[in-house]
C-alpha cells in the first residue's frame, strides 16, 4: 500500500511528519486534544463536543474492532480530525461492517498516523491545548502550515452550540430491552421531559428513556417559554461543544428555567447552569478528555469512574450560597457537581451515560427521575 506524507503542524511552530489516513488529499484544522480512552473510538469521533477539535488517542492501536452502525453518538463523525500511533486495517468483531479508514473515508475527515502520541501529549500536557492543521501531500510547506493553525479560530468565546443542535424539535423513542435491564430500576410511571440540545449524545436520550421519559430533543436556541409550553415535568440540559460562556441564549433560558421545573445538566448543561446562578467558568490547560476520571461524590464519599470531554470548568469559589458542590474531580480538585439547596436542580461535569465504570453514575438518571412529579 502506497503511503501518502501528512504534516501535522502546531501554532507553537512545531511541525511533526507522519502517514496520511482518512480521506486522502483533504486537510483539517482545530483544536489539538487529546483522549486517554482504551476503547470506543466511534463514539468519540462522533460526539457532537468534539465539534471542531482534532483528537489524538493515546491509546497506541486504534481501529482494531473496527466500525459499526450502532455505537454511534450521532448522525455522523463530529471530530474534526483524528491522531494516531497505528490506524488498523484489520477488524476483528462479529459486530463491526467496515474499518475504521473506510468510515473516516465516508465522512471526509483527515487524519494522520505513524507519529508519536506521547510526545504531542507531553506537548499539550505542558503548553495547553492548541491549535492545529493536518494536511496530505508531497512538498508540504510546514512553515506555511503553521501560519494557518495560528489564525484557526480559538475555542475560549466561542459558541459552537449551533454548528450542532437539532434544526427543530423531535421526538425519541429509541430504547433497547438491554437498556431497561441496565436501568435495574422500577418504571412505574411515564414522565415527559424536554432535552435541550447543546449538542446532544444518543446514549443520554437512551438512559433517559429506560428510565421511563418521553424525551423531546429542543434546539439549543430554544427559549424557556417555549420549552415550559411542553409542560414538562423534567428539563435535561445535554453536553456539547465551546465556550459555556459564549452561549449566552441557553444561559438566559436556563436562568428562567430553574425554580420552575427539575433541571438536570451534564458536562456543557451543567456549566451553562453554574453560570445561569451566577458562577464563573474558564478554560482548562488541556481539559479532561477520557473514560478513566475518579469523582468523588461529596455526599456519599464513594468514588465514581467516570467519563469525561471537556475542556472547560466551573470555578466553585464562585457558587452562590445556595448552590453546593456535590461532586470532585480527585485528578485536579475541579468542580465535578453542583446542586441547588433551594430548588430542583443539580449537574455533573462528565457522562453518566458512557458507563465506564461500567455503572457508577446511573444513579444520577434514577435521581432526576425521582424529582419529577408521578402522573
Amino acid at each position: 500500500m502506497t503511503r501518502v506524507p501528512a504534516l501535522l503542524a502546531l501554532e507553537n511552530g512545531m511541525i511533526i511528519a507522519g502517514d496520511a489516513i482518512g480521506a486522502i488529499g483533504a486537510e483539517c484544522s482545530g483544536e489539538l486534544v487529546f483522549n486517554t480512552a482504551m476503547t470506543g473510538y466511534q463514539e468519540i469521533l462522533t460526539d457532537p463536543s468534539y465539534c471542531s477539535q482534532v483528537v489524538t488517542f493515546t491509546y497506541p492501536h486504534i481501529g482494531n474492532y473496527g466500525v459499526n452502525d450502532d455505537d454511534v453518538e450521532s448522525s455522523h463523525i463530529q471530530a474534526a480530525g483524528i491522531v494516531v500511533h497505528e490506524l488498523s486495517r484489520v477488524v476483528s468483531n462479529y459486530r463491526a461492517n467496515r474499518p475504521l479508514q473506510e468510515y473516516l473515508e465516508m465522512h471526509g475527515i483527515a487524519g494522520i498516523e505513524g507519529v508519536d502520541t506521547r510526545h504531542i501529549v507531553r506537548i499539550l500536557r505542558q503548553e495547553g491545548a492548541m491549535r492545529c492543521v493536518i494536511a496530505h501531500g508531497e512538498n508540504l510547506d510546514g512553515n506555511e502550515l503553521v501560519e494557518r493553525a495560528r489564525r484557526v479560530s480559538p475555542m475560549a468565546g466561542t459558541d459552537l452550540t449551533n454548528l450542532v443542535t437539532a434544526p427543530q424539535p423531535y421526538q425519541w423513542n429509541e430504547v433497547s430491552a438491554e437498556d431497561f435491564r441496565y436501568a435495574k430500576y422500577t418504571v412505574e410511571h411515564r414522565y415527559n421531559v424536554v432535552a435541550v440540545d447543546f449538542g446532544i449524545k444518543r446514549n443520554i436520550m437512551r438512559r433517559l428513556t429506560a428510565y421511563g421519559c418521553d424525551v423531546t430533543v429542543v434546539p439549543a436556541s430554544t427559549s424557556a417559554e417555549e420549552i415550559l409550553n411542553y409542560n414538562p415535568d423534567g428539563v435535561f440540559l445535554s453536553n456539547g461543544p465551546g465556550d459555556p460562556a459564549a452561549v449566552l441564549s441557553g444561559i438566559q433560558t436556563v436562568k428562567a428555567l430553574l425554580g420552575k421545573k427539575p433541571v438536570f445538566g451534564i458536562c456543557l448543561g451543567h456549566q451553562i447552569m453554574a453560570l445561569a446562578l451566577g458562577a464563573a467558568t474558564y478554560k482548562l490547560k488541556f481539559g479532561h478528555r477520557g473514560a478513566n476520571h475518579p469523582v468523588m461524590n461529596l455526599k456519599t464519599r464513594k468514588i465514581e469512574i467516570t467519563s469525561q470531554n471537556h475542556g472547560f470548568s466551573v470555578d466553585h469559589t464562585t457558587l452562590p450560597g445556595n448552590v453546593e458542590m456535590t461532586h470532585v474531580n480527585l485528578n485536579d480538585n475541579t468542580c465535578a457537581g453542583i446542586a441547588l439547596t433551594d430548588a430542583p436542580a443539580f449537574a455533573v461535569q462528565y457522562h453518566p451515560e458512557a458507563s465506564p465504570g461500567p455503572h457508577d453514575s446511573d444513579y444520577l438518571f434514577r435521581d432526576f427521575v425521582e424529582m419529577m412529579p408521578k402522573r
